[in-house]
C-alpha cells in the first residue's frame, strides 16, 4: 500500500505541479530540435518542406529576424483568461555564398489550466482503481506468502526444540515450496546425526565398558589373591588399558580433524616400504589366529604426504579388514599405478556390505547390523579417519563391495 501511495504521490507531482513547467521545457527543447533541423538544411532544397513541417506539426513559426511580428491569437475576455505566452529565439545562419541570414523561430506556450483539470479526474480516477488493486493484492500475498511462512516459522521453533519429526509444508509461490522442502530434508538429516549421535555414545560406552570391566575384575583378583597374579592377568589387564588408550586417541583425532587444528608434515617416502612394514607389523599380531595376509605391488612408489597419517589410514582399512574378514581369513592388499596417483586397495572375503548401507560406512561407528560387534583390533572409529586423513591430503576413498562376496576398501593419492 506504501508502494502504491509512493507511486501516486509520484504522478500527482508530475502531472499538475510540473506539469507546465515541463510543457515549456519540452517547448524549449522543440525549438532547439528546430534551429538544428533548420541549421543541417539551410542550403538544401528541402528548406521550405521542413519550415512547413514545423510550422504545421510543431507550431514552430521560422521568419526572417527583420520586421518579424510575432502572430497574435485572439482572447475572449483579457480580462479572465491568460495571455498565451510565447518562446522566440535567433539564430543566425551561413548560407552557401558566404552571405548570412538571421531567423527567429517563435512557438506558442498554450495554457495547460484545461489539460491539468482533466489530468486530475484521470487521476482521481486511477487512484482508486489502483488503491483497490492494491488492496486485493495485499490480501493475495499474505494469503499465499505470509500465511505459509508463518506456518514456517511455527514449524522451525517446534524443529529448534528437538522435535525432527515435525513436517513442513509449504503452498504458494515455487521459493516458498523448495524452502519447505529444503527445511524438509534438514529436519531428516538432523533426526540422522541425532541417531548416530545417540549410537555412538552407546557404542562407545560399550567399549569403554568392556576393557574397565576386565580392568576391574582383574585388578580385584589381584588385590584379593596377591600371591596368585600371573604374567596373563597382568597382560590382560595392559592389554585393555592400551586399548581404552586406542579408543580416547582415535576420539581425539576425530575431534582435531573436525575443528580444523591438524597440520600435515609432509615429506618424500618410499609408500611401498611402509605399507610393507605395516602389514609385517600385523602378520606377527595376527599368525596365531590363521590371518593370511598378502601384499602385491609392480614397484617401488615414493610420495609427498605426512607418513605418519597415511599409514594410519592404511592401518585402519586393514584393521576393518581383518575384523570382517570371513571364515578364510584372508586379506589381499594391492599396490597400483594408475597415471599420476597410486591407489592403495585392501580386499576381504567376508559378508560384504549392502548397496543402501553403502554410503554410510564412513561415518563414525555407523553399524551394518544391528549388534555392535567389538573388533578384535581397533575401536570401531577407523572408517572415519580414514576419511579424514584422506580428504586433507585431497585424496580419494571408496569401498566396493557385493553382499557374500567380500569387500574392496581403496584410498588413491597423487604422485607429486
Amino acid at each position: 500500500m506504501g508502494f502504491c501511495a509512493l507511486l501516486l504521490v509520484i504522478l500527482w507531482i508530475f502531472q499538475t505541479v510540473f506539469l507546465s513547467d515541463m510543457y515549456k521545457m519540452i517547448r524549449k527543447i522543440e525549438i532547439e530540435r528546430g534551429i538544428t533541423l533548420v541549421e543541417k538544411n539551410i542550403n538544401s532544397p528541402k528548406l521550405e518542406d521542413v519550415l512547413y513541417d514545423l510550422e504545421l506539426n510543431k507550431e514552430i513559426i521560422v521568419r526572417p529576424t527583420r520586421n518579424f511580428i510575432p502572430p497574435a491569437r485572439p482572447v475572449a475576455d483579457l480580462h479572465n483568461r491568460r495571455q498565451p505566452e510565447s518562446i522566440t529565439k535567433e539564430k543566425v545562419f551561413v548560407l552557401a555564398d558566404g552571405s548570412k541570414i538571421s531567423l527567429t523561430f517563435h512557438a506558442m506556450v498554450t495554457p495547460v489550466d484545461a489539460t491539468v483539470s482533466t489530468l486530475q479526474m484521470q487521476l482521481l480516477i486511477i487512484t482508486g482503481i489502483i488503491l483497490l488493486l492494491a488492496t486485493l493484492l495485499a490480501m493475495i500475498i499474505s494469503k499465499h506468502i505470509s500465511n505459509p511462512i508463518e506456518q514456517i516459522n511455527q514449524s522451525a521453533k517446534v524443529l529448534a526444540k528437538g522435535n525432527y519429526e515435525i513436517e513442513f509444508e509449504g503452498k504458494g509461490f515455487l521459493e516458498i515450496r523448495e524452502l519447505a522442502d529444503t527445511l524438509n530434508t534438514t529436519a531428516l538429516e538432523l533426526s540422522k546425526v541425532e541417531g548416530m549421535r545417540r549410537e555412538l555414545m552407546s557404542n562407545i560406552s560399550h567399549d569403554l565398558r568392556t576393557p574397565l570391566a576386565f580392568i576391574y575384575s582383574y585388578a580385584e583378583m589381584m588385590h584379593d589373591f596377591p600371591h596368585e597374579v600371573t604374567s596373563e592377568q597382568s597382560q590382560i589387564i595392559m592389554d585393555e588399558a592400551k586399548r581404552l588408550t586406542s579408543l580416547v586417541n582415535d576420539v581425539l583425532d576425530i575431534s582435531s580433524f573436525e575443528t580444523g587444528i591438524t597440520k600435515l608434515n609432509k615429506t618424500n617416502y618410499n609408500l611401498t616400504e611402509s605399507i610393507r612394514k605395516t602389514i609385517n607389523r600385523f602378520k606377527e599380531l595376527t599368525k596365531k589366529e590363521g590371518y593370511h595376509l598378502q601384499f602385491t605391488y609392480d614397484e617401488e612408489i615414493y610420495i609427498y604426504a605426512d607418513e605418519v597419517k597415511i599409514t594410519q589410514a592404511f592401518y585402519n582399512i586393514l584393521v576393518n579388514a581383518i575384523t570382517y574378514s570371513g571364515q578364510d581369513k584372508t586379506i589381499i592388499m594391492r599396490q597400483i599405478l594408475k597415471g599420476n596417483c597410486v591407489r592403495i586397495e585392501v580386499v576381504d572375503h567376508g559378508d560384504g556390505i549392502s548397496q543402501d548401507d553403502l554410503p554410510y560406512i564412513w561415518d563414525r561407528y555407523y553399524k551394518v547390523d544391528q549388534k555392535h560387534k567389538r573388533a578384535l583390533m581397533g575401536t570401531g572409529l577407523g572408517l572415519s579417519i580414514v576419511k579424514k586423513m584422506i580428504d586433507i591430503h585431497g585424496g580419494d576413498y571408496g569401498v566396493e563391495s557385493e553382499v557374500g562376496k567380500g569387500s574392496v576398501f581403496w584410498f588413491q593419492l597423487e604422485l607429486e
